[in-house]
């Protein structure tokens, strides 16, 4: 987005004794213990505590080579724009909502600065600042990936629909909105960065349906937070190494928290995985310094995005503890059903700007686990373990993610593909070159994947796993540096500026100034997920045909200024530079058109869910295309239906479903963004939402809002359908 701290980037788990279940029920108050031990019975409780967890967590499914046209059966929602519309946006009209099609339901499940840890957790006062002590007891901010785990339960499938652990991340804080003050200062009071750092991380509640209505339980022994103020393990090739080592952690073993919680993940043996984003921006510096290739490589500098936590914490400030970052940048692995547990930095996943990670288990039990890096011209990567996946073994699954070869994608212009192994010793990755080991491969993963050769993507985000073909899907959301007219490429010595790099049109990444974005997918050779060659397409190339020769498409933005015109086409040109044809760069999309796509989900049924976060406020190359939306995508005829529009001025982000396919959870991150433009600022500029009450009541609706909060919406259908069906 726009703001700078949210940047578009243009710039085993316990080993200890502690808790098992029953121990947090027996905390818990009578009653509910009560009910967990009778209704679900003693052999479902012992899935839980058990070898049995993982069935309660999408276990591995058997797959296939083929799959048929999925049905996609609601009327699509109309785009939300005032040219398109007899209604206007900014706000102060019903468009200051969630619409979803006729027959369903879009309804607040819990917002921003909620109290959920205890009974007697407050919820937030929005006139006032928050504190450290009340947002630790509260919903976090900026919600994004999220998973629905489902608590035990009689019958064939063994799980509840209608109760389980919500849990979800929390990527960042706006700062006026967080210290209730319309001028935010670049050196906050230490009261004011703790409240900062207590409402990133995750947020793991407890939800049941009750009737139609879905519903948080507050007292619920298992709502947790985490956050940047929580202890964490570090474990895998990286744990220990020279690199992640501080004057607080001699070891380099044990690091204090989590921050910029972007997409997430899940794995079979029922773990959620959090994954660290633009952590650079968080860190900064009190004095003059200069940066090193490595600093520079992850995008870190003195300013960092303006939250000033190095001012007061000198965790954060890249002088006084110049490792700290390095310990920053993993995939963190938490057990939703032990509050005692002690979350996991997973190492061997590699250290970059990790948009998502999805598991995959082979038909011979392999895994396998890919992850984005969000940032223009970075890289896909792929994890495979070097242990298999053992069916109810939890003790043994929690140990696949320490072990196993990291490898980066290389996209061939003949649709092939290659992974290309990070491996200390192998390639250029040698001490010739000034490699020392596997851990420096790893904190140095970006730099690893340059020297190697790996193909620059168009901000590679959410990736998604077709439930039965296995295909591979990726979201690239954007690059405005791709195509310009002096190209240059990423040092293969690790030297370069984090996005510095101005690449040409290539196969995977096809548009010059790539505002719209596009989807890509492949399918491993073999249909073997630990295999090191694959094929690609480029599914879908997002965009508006209308806007064909569009003005923007002579690059208007500062990076792509120089860029003569000669190279852009005139207005009705049939091709492009290269000879690609002109519609390839304005969209391909069957049905209804969408731009910038991020979220990336498949139900259980196969239907292809994108999510788009693009500037929200349907003016410019947006006016047709409207506001942020989800939408539904036929894998196979590649058919759009738009399913959801936004509030203005948010990003759509995170979704997930309950076992039977009948309620889906999904997340509005940040409403009523960029509220401080214009003459006269105010919270309440673009967005009241969702204190507006148009989707339903909140902890706050009762009063005239006072400023936007991000959500979580349960989604259902009127007749109790499945939905999109």
């Amino acid at each position: 987005m726009t703001v700078p701290k949210h940047p578009d980037n243009d710039v085993t788990l316990n080993p200890t004794g502690n808790a098992t279940i029953f121990d947090v029920l027996d905390a818990g108050e009578p009653s509910r213990r009560k009910f967990l031990r009778g209704s679900a019975g003693a052999a479902s409780m012992a899935v839980i505590t058990g070898v049995g967890l993982d069935a309660l967590t999408n276990e591995a499914q058997a797959y296939t080579s083929a799959s048929p046209s999925v049905s996609i059966g609601f009327t699509s929602v109309p785009a939300v724009n005032a040219a398109l519309t007899t209604v206007p946006i900014p706000p102060g009209t019903t468009y200051d909502a969630v619409l979803v099609p006729p027959g369903y339901k879009a309804e607040v499940l819990i917002a921003w600065g909620d109290g959920f840890v205890g009974a007697t957790a407050p919820n937030m006062d929005p006139t006032q600042p928050q504190t450290e002590a009340n947002q630790l007891r509260q919903f976090g901010n900026h919600v994004d990936g999220s998973h629905f785990f489902p608590f035990p339960a009689t019958g064939t499938t063994g799980e509840s629909s209608d109760r389980g652990l919500f849990v979800v991340n929390h990527e960042y804080t706006d700062e006026g909105l967080h210290r209730n003050t319309l001028t935010v200062s670049a050196t906050p009071s230490l009261a004011e960065v703790r409240a900062s750092q207590a409402a990133h991380g995750v947020s793991i509640v407890e939800v049941r349906k009750t009737g139609n209505k879905w519903g948080i339980v507050k007292s619920s022994p298992f709502n947790r937070r985490i956050s940047t103020l929580t202890p964490m393990r570090i474990s895998g090739p990286a744990a220990g190494s020279p690199l992640m080592r501080t004057a607080a952690d001699p070891t380099g073993t044990q690091v204090i928290g989590t921050a910029n919680n972007c997409a997430a993940g899940y794995t079979p043996w029922g773990t959620y995985l959090t994954c660290e984003e633009n952590f650079n921006g968080y860190f900064g510096r009190k004095t003059a310094g200069t940066n090193t290739p490595l600093q520079n490589r992850y995008g870190l500098s003195s300013a960092g995005f303006g939250y000033g936590w190095h001012v007061q914490d000198p965790r954060f400030d890249l002088n006084d503890t110049p490792n700290e970052a390095n310990r920053f940048g993993w995939v963190v692995e938490i057990d939703p059903f032990n509050p005692r547990s002690v979350p996991v930095k997973r190492t061997a996943l590699g250290r970059f700007k990790h948009e998502s990670v999805y598991t995959v288990i082979g038909d011979d039990d392999s895994v396998a686990c890919y992850s984005g890096d969000d940032e223009r011209n970075d890289y896909i990567y792929k994890f495979v373990s070097s242990k298999k996946f053992i069916k109810g073994n939890t003790a043994h699954n929690r140990t696949l993610l320490d072990e196993g070869t990291l490898y980066v994608a290389k996209f061939n212009a003949d649709g092939s593909g290659t992974w290309l192994p990070l491996v200390f010793g192998q390639g250029g990755l040698t001490t010739a070159n000034g490699w020392v080991d596997q851990a420096d491969v790893l904190v140095r993963t970006r730099q690893a994947a340059d020297r190697e050769g790996a193909t620059m993507m168009d901000r590679p985000e959410w990736i998604a796993v077709h439930p039965t073909t296995r295909e591979v899907y990726v979201t690239l959301t954007n690059n405005n540096r791709r195509g310009s007219s002096t190209p240059s490429s990423i040092n293969p010595n690790g030297t370069s500026t984090a996005a510095a790099a101005r690449p040409p049109v290539d196969a995977a990444n096809p548009r010059i100034d790539n505002i719209y974005g596009h989807i890509i997918r492949w399918t491993e050779t073999g249909n073997d997920p630990k295999a090191t060659t694959f094929t690609w397409e480029n599914f879908i190339l997002a965009g508006d045909p209308g806007k064909v020769g569009r003005p923007a498409f002579v690059p208007s933005s500062v990076d792509n200024s120089t860029v003569p015109p000669t190279v852009i086409p005139a207005v009705g040109s049939t091709t492009w530079p290269a000879g690609v044809p002109a519609s390839q760069y304005a969209g391909n999309i069957n049905g209804d058109i969408f731009g910038a796509p991020d979220g990336l989900w498949f139900d259980s049924n196969g239907r292809l869910w994108v999510q788009t976060d693009q500037q929200g406020d349907a003016l410019g190359d947006w006016e047709r295309i409207g506001v942020n939306t989800m939408s539904c995508v036929d894998p196979v005829t590649k058919q759009v239906k738009r399913f959801l529009t936004s509030p203005p001025n948010c990003e759509v982000t995170g979704v997930t479903q309950t076992p039977d396919g009948k309620t889906f959870f999904v997340g509005i991150q940040h409403p009523g963004e960029d509220w401080g433009g214009g003459t006269t600022p105010s919270f309440t500029r673009n967005s009241s939402w969702p204190d507006n009450g148009r989707n339903g009541p909140t902890t706050l609706s009762a009063n005239a809002p006072v400023k936007p909060r991000s959500a979580i919406l349960a989604i259902t259908r009127e007749d109790g359908g499945v939905i999109g069906a």
